[in-house]
């Protein structure tokens, strides 16, 4: 166990002036509070707060955040309080060490909400201060590399997270080599059979091509010197993960992959990584499409560094990362290389600069997505989506870079710019010329989006749109729009309510209400009762305690045998069959139906639910009653899913001359009112279409449900008049029925 002035001597050797009364304080507090705690190992329960003080020191950072490191588990694992620590170290050490504690609670692969929950809270304690977010994966880091010591139950749980959360977080924040031993220990627990299999086969290659890897550094560091550049050429091998990913993602084999090795070449400026890659391209070939520029455009985690991949000394691929030092210090610790002592920083508050970089202005665009959320699922979604994707760079018009994931549409680019534009989009010029919403973006594109303040976007861009912003952002306004439909039809019904109890309605008098409603605003109760989920008699005696619901009931002169009587509020008395089963019909006859694959003298009927021309369809075989047809999404087919000998490949065959009707039923939920059926029919008629049957079932004392089979020419047809219905105010929902 490393002992207290070695701690104290890892930090001078970076920060010379380093306080050593405050580390040898935390160093002693946090001792004697662990006490004789043991850790699952048997080692003293001290070594693991020392551990990740130790892993900070690797990445140099501040006395500060090293005396934090060595406190994280006090408040949550001793008796230590907050008000102590205040006393002893300052109120500033004090909350982050508390703040770390309640991340300790945190369990992030349990149910979904839970999960999602959590990441809020982690992200949010991160926004306030970077370094809960470097002691934590410090933590975390240490945690992975002792997981064989915890029970085997737990190991796969803490590997998923870790993989899950922990690793593309590390990544985003640009600490590439915490990232990668992450994933390899949680890699190594996740699937221990593959991670045996890549770590030997790379083991293996690396002792068949150790020779060939340093001719290659040699051959380099030589061409670097006779030009005169100070370089430093190192190779390196990918981890077995990356490994296994790209073999996964890509369906390749190991054999098959090219770029298992590559090499760093490490120069003092800017001009020197320009100059090299000019003397690398001039000596061998390059190979086309590998070439990737990311000091003219960084990662949006800070990320620097030149790519390009050649054809070597040795006629084998090789590819090249060129940087300078200051980039490969980023590379490695990200926002931690930020938050090193520099003389633009000050002592006391080094982690400020880390908040002026492009991987934490990430993480505060992500914090405020919190706000426009509406339930923990979709931020994790989103976080998860950001945090995994590769990017593309497009561009704006007037030339403001757009970083997006790839696969990314114009709808997400939209987006990215601003949610309004996102929501207003209806078309895009990509380089110049009108392409579709769905095209997939490429580096370099500039793209325009076109708006009109009259769109609404379509539910249907949540399955095109690959960034989480976007698809919240569409979910939220189809959940407006929604919202919007049925508070409309809501106020209706409450209308009508207040006129028949003989009340005039009023919003003010309808807020009164709200609190035994159980709802917020009074938005909630229209869109609830014009969904059917809120009576509107419970509105009226919420707003009125006397109000008494006088219903008519049928009487029993109104029930027949074999029927059911329905009497809505007008009084009319409609009579249809128990069931509503509709015996089907046969436009001109059998014989007459247009249907190939039938036997001329076979007798033809319709399933109950109809079909139409442009419905693909199958016949079954009813023995001794010929043949019925169904369309194929019908789910009484069902049925017959284990006597394949009774279906029958049939299909249309339509005479264009012919105008004949074919049976389709439909299911229409109706505002309960004087005047639906009415209007229904009205719109069913307008439209050329017969009634050929009307069942009604009242639903809710606000609706009425009611199966109608009509007669149409085609599934065009019968399609306008179902889009002609939603239109109708009196109408909540109209749906054909499959079955």
């Amino acid at each position: 166990m490393m002992r207290q002035y070695e701690l104290v001597e890892r930090v001078q050797r970076y920060k010379p002036d380093v306080n050593e009364a405050l580390l040898n304080k935390a160093y002693v507090y946090a001792m004697q509070k662990h006490g004789h705690q043991k850790r699952a190992s048997g080692d003293p329960y001290f070594s693991h707060p020392l551990e990740v003080a130790a892993i900070l020191t690797d990445m140099h950072l501040d006395e500060a955040t090293i005396a934090i490191a060595l406190l994280h588990d006090t408040i949550e694992d001793t008796s230590a309080t907050r008000q102590e620590i205040d006393t002893l170290f300052g109120p500033d050490i004090g909350k982050l060490v508390e703040g770390l504690t309640k991340l300790k609670k945190l369990d992030l692969v349990s149910k979904k909400a839970v999960q999602a929950e959590n990441l809020r809270k982690l992200l949010l304690a991160i926004s306030d201060d970077v370094r809960v977010l470097l002691v934590k994966l410090a933590d975390r880091l240490h945690n992975m590399r002792t997981l064989h010591h915890v029970p085997e139950d737990k190991r796969l749980r803490i590997s998923e997270e870790t993989m899950d959360i922990y690793a593309p977080l590390a990544g985003r924040m640009g600490m590439q080599d915490m990232r990668e031993e992450l994933e390899q220990l949680a890699f190594r627990y996740i699937n221990p059979e593959a991670f045996n299999a890549v770590t030997n086969r790379l083991a293996e290659l690396m002792e068949k091509n150790r020779a060939t890897l340093k001719q290659i550094e040699t051959d380099l560091s030589s061409l670097f010197e006779k030009h005169g550049i100070k370089a430093n050429v190192k190779s390196r091998q990918k981890k077995a993960w990356s490994v296994f990913r790209k073999m996964e993602s890509k369906g390749l084999s190991f054999e098959q992959l090219s770029d298992i090795f590559g090499f760093r070449v490490v120069v003092d400026s800017v001009a020197d990584c320009y100059n090299a890659l000019g003397i690398i391209h001039t000596t061998w070939s390059m190979v086309p499409g590998r070439f990737k520029d990311y000091i003219s455009t960084p990662k949006q985690n800070d990320y620097r560094s030149i790519h390009t991949t050649i054809v070597g000394p040795s006629r084998q691929r090789v590819e090249l990362q060129i940087r300078t030092r200051e980039m490969n210090d980023i590379a490695e610790y990200g926002v931690a290389a930020h938050s090193i002592y520099k003389d633009r920083g000050s002592a006391q508050n080094p982690h400020i600069i880390s908040t002026e970089t492009n991987a934490y202005a990430w993480l505060r665009q992500t914090i405020e997505a919190l706000a426009e959320g509406d339930n923990p699922e979709e931020f994790l979604e989103h976080t998860k989506l950001e945090l995994f994707q590769d990017q593309v760079f497009c561009f704006t018009p007037k030339g403001r870079l757009i970083a997006l994931p790839r696969g990314a549409t114009p709808i997400d680019f939209a987006y990215a710019v601003h949610t309004n534009i996102g929501d207003s989009c209806v078309g895009a010029k990509v380089n110049g010329r009108i392409m579709p919403l769905m095209t997939e973006l490429h580096n370099g594109d500039e793209v325009e989006i076109i708006r009109s303040k009259a769109q609404t976007p379509p539910a249907a861009w949540e399955s095109i749109v690959v960034t989480g912003k976007a698809r919240a952002a569409i979910r939220r306004a189809t959940r407006i729009a929604v919202r919007k439909q049925y508070s409309g039809l809501g106020m209706q019904i409450l209308e009508r309510a207040f006129e028949r109890a003989g009340k005039v309605y009023s919003r003010d008098e309808l807020k009164k209400g709200l609190p035994r409603l159980a709802r917020k605003e009074l938005d909630d109760v229209l869109a609830a009762v014009g969904r059917g989920e809120l009576p509107s008699s419970d509105v009226m005696k919420a707003v009125y305690p006397e109000y008494q619901d006088a219903k008519p009931k049928p009487s029993a002169s109104e029930r027949e045998e074999g029927w059911v009587n329905f009497r809505n509020t007008s009084g009319m008395i409609f009579k249809m069959p128990e069931g509503g089963e509709s015996a089907g019909f046969e436009p001109g006859g059998p014989n007459a139906l247009p249907i190939r694959g039938a036997s001329p003298d076979m007798p033809v009927h319709f399933s109950p639910e109809g079909a139409v021309p442009g419905d693909r369809i199958v016949g079954i075989l009813q023995p001794g009653a010929g043949m019925t047809i169904y369309p194929i999404q019908s789910s009484a087919l069902m049925a017959y899913d284990d006597q394949p000998e009774r279906w029958i490949d049939v299909r249309w065959d339509i005479d264009e001359s012919r105008r004949d009707r074919f049976p389709a039923r439909i299911n229409i939920s109706a505002i309960n009112a004087p005047g639906s059926l009415a209007e229904i029919a009205q719109i069913i008629a307008e439209n050329e279409t017969n009634i050929h049957n009307l069942s009604m079932v009242r639903t809710a004392p606000d609706f009425t449900q009611m199966i109608v089979d009509l007669e149409v020419w085609n599934l065009k047809h019968l399609n306008r008049i179902l889009s002609k219905l939603k239109e109708s105010k009196c109408v909540s929902d109209a749906q054909r029925v499959n079955g």
